[in-house]
């Protein structure tokens, strides 16, 4: 599940909430109680066992940051191994990808079009080049638009929308020189409370 293939509403239906996908938040909320499907408005929710609950919060996780299974397992293989709550280990490693870093310092307005920016070799990291999404910043990485990249047209207007931009406390950002920098090891209060970490976690421990 690298990539998200056809309707991104139906999948935020499907699980009953915004998983981020769509840059129009508002269009997304106003269908999200109703299931996707010709009956969905008259179909009801059906009870979940504990098994289920844990399955869904794993693909909501694997869909929200457009990664495979593969990925996610050796993720929460990582935070199981560190010192701390795993569940709030896990969530910053997800959020330290490079391709989350360049979505939340406002670079792209979805990860999806962030994780193809990457890709597409537009940033450099520490003034290195870095083309890999899943790549784990550092406190102290310094995120660049790439000089022969800064007017390609998906960065029109971008200095813009940094200056708009709602960051968040362990980034700062620098709209004029766009660039952008990690400060600290994102916080609990920084997470998006979209999926039950716990549940993840006790999902592959008993496997």
């Amino acid at each position: 599940m690298g990539r998200t293939i056809g309707p991104k509403n139906k999948l935020a239906r499907r699980f009953g909430v915004n998983l981020g996908l769509k840059t129009n938040s508002a269009k997304v909320a106003r269908r999200l109680n109703q299931p996707p499907g010709v009956h969905g408005p008259k179909r009801r929710r059906k009870n979940t066992s504990s098994f289920g609950k844990q399955l869904i919060e794993k693909q909501k996780a694997k869909i929200v940051y457009g990664i495979r299974e593969k990925q996610l397992h050796r993720y929460v293989t990582e935070a199981t191994r560190k010192e701390g709550d795993s569940g709030v280990v896990l969530q910053q490693l997800l959020e330290r990808r490079m391709d989350n870093v360049v979505y939340r310092l406002g670079f792209a307005l979805t990860r999806a079009q962030a994780r193809q920016m990457v890709s597409h070799n537009l940033f450099e990291l520490n003034e290195k080049k870095m083309n890999i999404p899943s790549h784990i910043v550092s406190v102290g990485d310094v995120i660049f638009v790439k000089k022969n990249k800064v007017n390609k047209g998906i960065f029109e207007g971008v200095e813009e929308r940094l200056a708009k931009h709602d960051l968040q406390s362990w980034l700062s950002v620098d709209p004029k020189a766009k660039t952008g920098k990690v400060l600290n090891i994102p916080d609990e209060k920084d997470f998006d409370r979209v999926f039950d970490v716990r549940l993840i976690i006790e999902y592959y421990a008993s496997r």
